[in-house]
């Protein structure tokens, strides 16, 4: 304090790593010094913010209570403010509940169900099929019409499809009727697999496929992948040059599908048939194909091998099994 008024205020400070407020408050105090006589007001006593252990063994055994052992604590709160009682706050009430690990789902809810994951496994013709429904768009923005497609996932051929103003049920159950007839589907042949959109999980189309003897599957909830099949199908229809913004009229899209779906069946060499059409592998011979391909391969190799690197080609053959959702191999296959 002496040296201040010789180096400075500031000086002294930094000299001493002191704040300025503190030096001015301790020139205060000793300009005015307090005599204890003076001071006629006590501070008043202020009551600790934290609840002591007999409180918080109190709001405890509230929560837990049978009462409101099953309510949200923002529940327990207001119904204790609407009984004039203040126990602590909602903060609070949590915090707590948390020490004490009790912090899981209080409330009395519907718990969401299990879903199986759909494991499907196709080695020939209509033995699996998958369906689905599709918009598309209209003249107009907000109309729209509704394609239906069945498709066999082992050869990929189209075997039914429908376009409506709406999606319905009935007209879902006439489809399916309409396509396995068509396919001469047995009992006890065919599963068809869908997701569970209002038509597909429909007692109208379920009261069908047991008449038919058609056993049903479906995917799990908010898991595209379970049905792949019918999403890549539609990828295809959309991603085709010729598909159209929009179309003008439910006859022209109409018009348009019955012309895809025949080239799509007929012309589109599908990689994953070993670029065979839907309808060779459907309709066809597809070893006697891919032999007569093979052949005609093994001689533009003999006349020049150059050109193929000297590796002979390889017969091409198609997968021995299709499948939506393939098994987990064991860790001995995964070895192996």
């Amino acid at each position: 304090m002496e040296a201040a008024p010789l180096l400075g205020v500031s000086g002294v400070c930094e000299a001493l790593e002191l704040n300025p407020a503190t030096f001015y408050r301790e020139q205060q105090r000793r300009q005015h010094p307090v005599v204890p006589s003076q001071r006629t007001t006590e501070r008043p006593q202020v009551l600790g913010r934290a609840l002591n252990l007999a409180e918080r063994a109190e709001v405890l055994s509230v929560l837990m209570s049978e009462r409101f052992m099953d309510l949200a604590p923002r529940q327990i709160y207001a119904i204790l403010l609407e009984e004039a009682t203040y126990l602590c706050s909602v903060r609070t009430m949590y915090r707590l509940l948390a020490k004490e690990q009790a912090l899981s789902e209080r409330r009395t809810v519907r718990r969401a169900g299990k879903y199986r994951k759909p494991e499907l496994l196709a080695v020939r013709i209509r033995e699996v099929w998958t369906w689905d429904i599709t918009f598309l768009k209209g003249p107009v923005r907000g109309e729209h019409y509704y394609l239906y497609v069945v498709l066999d996932i082992y050869s990929r051929y189209v075997v039914g499809w429908m376009l409506a103003d709406r999606e319905c049920q009935h007209l879902a159950e006439q489809l399916l009727q309409e396509t396995c007839k068509n396919q001469k589907i047995r009992e006890g042949q065919l599963c068809l697999h869908a997701d569970r959109g209002a038509s597909m999980k429909s007692q109208t189309v379920e009261t069908l496929l047991l008449k038919l003897g058609v056993a049903k599957s479906h995917s799990r909830p908010h898991v595209s992948n379970d049905n792949p099949f019918s999403e890549a199908a539609f990828k295809t229809l959309k991603y085709c040059p010729a598909f159209p913004e929009r179309f003008g009229s439910m006859a022209e899209a109409e018009q348009f599908c019955q012309e895809y779906f025949g080239l799509y069946n007929s012309s589109h060499h599908h990689t994953g048939l070993a670029l065979l059409t839907p309808a060779q592998v459907h309709y066809g011979d597809p070893v006697a194909l891919l032999a007569a391909r093979h052949q005609t391969l093994l001689s533009a190799y003999e006349r020049c091998p150059s050109r193929f690197g000297y590796r002979v080609p390889r017969l091409e053959v198609l997968p021995l099994a299709v499948y939506i959702n393939p098994p987990a191999k064991s860790p001995l296959e995964a070895v192996a």
